[in-house]
């Protein structure tokens, strides 16, 4: 199962999860993505769920997976769009 959405908060822009990989990719306004890794379908679901998912993050994701962060690069962009195309 795989989730797309767009979040449009003021530091949130959109997120991307991967079931299969248990793999949450957040990218916030300032064009910095973070890939959180371990993260397990039914917290995934409440993030995309939740009314305000900026302070679910906050709260319930950034202090408690693992993740590493990397910021958008045009080629990265450019993969992004084919990879959403595609998937």
């Amino acid at each position: 199962m795989a989730i797309q959405r767009a979040l449009n908060t003021a530091t949130l822009r959109n997120a991307n999860y991967e079931a299969r990989f248990e793999r949450l990719e957040i990218t916030f306004a300032s064009g910095e993505i973070r890939v959180f890794k371990g993260v397990p379908e039914e917290v995934a679901r409440r993030f995309f769920a939740s009314p305000n998912p900026a302070s679910y993050y906050e709260d319930r994701i950034v202090e408690e997976y693992a993740y590493e962060r990397r910021r958008v690069g045009a080629n990265e962009d450019a993969r992004k769009k084919l990879d959403d195309l595609f998937s």
